[in-house]
């Protein structure tokens, strides 16, 4: 009996589509009803003042259209950045963009709240039923409850690839069941890459030393805690769920400890379902480290005296309205926080063609030009009820952009290819989930940030990724990178779908 070995190339994964809108001219359904209105404007008032007025509309709705249709290599227009620099410009005039907390700052309270879109989030803790504590985020302007999971990846040094295809494959399982879970409305993985204190190895090193060792041994122990800290870094992992305050739309808002009990059931689960993903030991953060993970963020010096603290067991106790930065100051393209200077970016087009499993391995890697690192995978999942009508109305839309013109371009055939296949594997079973990206990279001086901006821009070419500075909102994006569970679709005024149909 003879054994055949058949080889196949490496796995490889793709399609990711935004979905459009069926329009012509290249707009949307929306932007196409403007089209048409317009142009019932432009016959009325022909028929009504004169040609004189009706060509003076008209030169005012091909302005409007141009704007509309104008865009830059991020898929802006002309009018969406236009809103952007007029937001910023109301902020800076307002005096928005500063903040100072504190005994001698602008809050009454005089505390050191956190800014922006966070501070009127409140935290408490509950137990699960495993008996471990875990906080629990409730954010009151969008009505949401948050929970967040820290985890130790194993990461996919010395990993066969079959083992790296199936955590994959099983992390497509973990997002796709996201959106059978009832209630819940969004997750996002955060991975900070940062210096190591080196304190960790000094207490092993202390703690495990034999006081009858050699000298030499002991002098090379030495050497080595003083040596090999320098340049090394902490990976961490965080995942964030969030779930709704309403069972069900239009019902009743369930109160903090009641989502406190009802989660306490299922954060078991959700934990387990994390470790066959290649996650390793996921348990959900006490409310004692979280606050530690986000006043680390805002002000990265304290990183060391916290670890200062764990090391001698004396972990001084802090609570969430004192986990915000002492000062803090938005620019156009960057932010300044208590002791460091942060400049976040937003992924504007995912990876185009097909990837493998390590695309992001650069990108998520620690940088010498960066002091700290922070890459945040934002999803939302969708339901199954709704998953079926957007992908059959992603596949029309597609289709009417091939069949209103004689002349198809290529990648408007190549797009119903990719929507049929959505489609098809949506009603396979396959789950739907929207996503974007967030990278932060911090700075501990200025000098530095040029360098910063270097290396984000080169690694973001690695992972075959289009990222673009958050003009106008570098606070609002710096927020929305932490383990907070911020929806930020909740937070704009101009809802994200009729944006799209524009």
């Amino acid at each position: 009996m003879a054994a055949v070995e058949t080889s196949r190339g490496p796995r490889t994964y793709g399609n990711w589509r935004r979905p459009t809108s069926p329009g012509i001219l290249g707009l949307g359904s929306i932007g196409t009803a403007l089209l048409l209105a317009g142009l019932i404007l432009v016959v009325i008032v022909v028929m009504i003042a004169g040609l004189l007025e009706a060509v003076i509309v008209a030169g005012v709705l091909g302005v409007v259209l141009l704007a509309v249709l104008t865009k830059d290599s991020h898929g802006k227009n002309i009018i969406s950045r236009a809103g952007a620099r007029a937001g910023w410009w109301t902020a800076r005039s307002r005096g928005t963009h500063i903040y100072r907390s504190g005994p001698l700052g602008r809050a009454l309270w005089g505390t050191y709240q956190l800014p922006g879109l966070a501070a009127p989030t409140r935290l408490s803790e509950f137990t699960d039923s495993y008996g471990r504590p875990f906080a629990l985020l409730h954010t009151p302007a969008t009505g949401n409850y948050s929970i967040v999971i820290g985890t130790e990846p194993d990461g996919a040094a010395l990993v066969d690839q079959e083992q790296i295809d199936i955590w994959v494959a099983d992390w497509g399982h973990w997002l796709a069941n996201l959106g059978d879970e009832p209630g819940v409305e969004a997750a996002s993985v955060t991975i900070e890459t940062a210096p190591d204190s080196g304190t960790r190895l000094r207490r092993e090193v202390q703690m495990n030393i034999d006081e009858n060792a050699p000298a030499f041994a002991r002098a090379m122990l030495g050497d080595v805690m003083v040596s090999y800290p320098s340049g090394s870094s902490t990976v961490k992992a965080y995942v964030a769920i969030t779930f709704s305050a309403a069972q069900r739309l239009g019902g009743k808002k369930r109160k903090v400890d009641e989502m406190g009990r009802e989660l306490a059931a299922r954060l078991p689960g959700l934990t387990a379902g994390l470790q066959a993903t290649g996650a390793g030991a996921a348990h959900p953060l006490s409310a004692q480290e979280l606050c530690e993970v986000i006043r680390v963020a805002y002000d990265p010096a304290a990183a060391v005296l916290f670890d200062d603290a764990h090391a001698e067991g004396d972990v001084p106790e802090i609570v969430w309205p004192e986990v915000g930065p002492s000062a803090a100051q938005a620019s156009w393209n960057g932010y300044r926080h208590d002791s460091a200077y942060s400049c976040t970016w937003a992924m504007t087009q995912a990876p185009r063609g097909n990837v493998q499993s390590g695309v992001l391995a650069r990108l998520l890697a620690p940088h010498r030009d960066i002091a700290r690192k922070r890459v945040t995978l934002l999803y939302r999942p969708i339901d199954a009820a709704k998953a079926a009508a957007i992908v059959e109305a992603d596949l029309r839309a597609a289709e009417f952009r091939v069949t209103s013109t004689s002349k198809p371009a290529a990648r408007d055939s190549l797009a119903v290819r990719a929507a049929a296949a959505t489609a098809s594997e949506e009603a396979s079973g396959a789950g739907l989930v929207n996503f974007g990206l967030l990278v932060t990279a911090t700075v501990d001086d200025l000098e530095k940030e040029a360098d910063a901006r270097a290396a984000i821009d080169n690694l973001a070419a690695t992972a075959r990724l289009r990222l673009r500075p958050v003009y106008g909102s570098q606070d609002s994006a710096f927020a929305a990178a932490l383990p907070l569970g911020l929806v930020l679709p909740k937070h704009i005024k101009v809802p994200a779908e009729l944006r799209e149909k524009l």
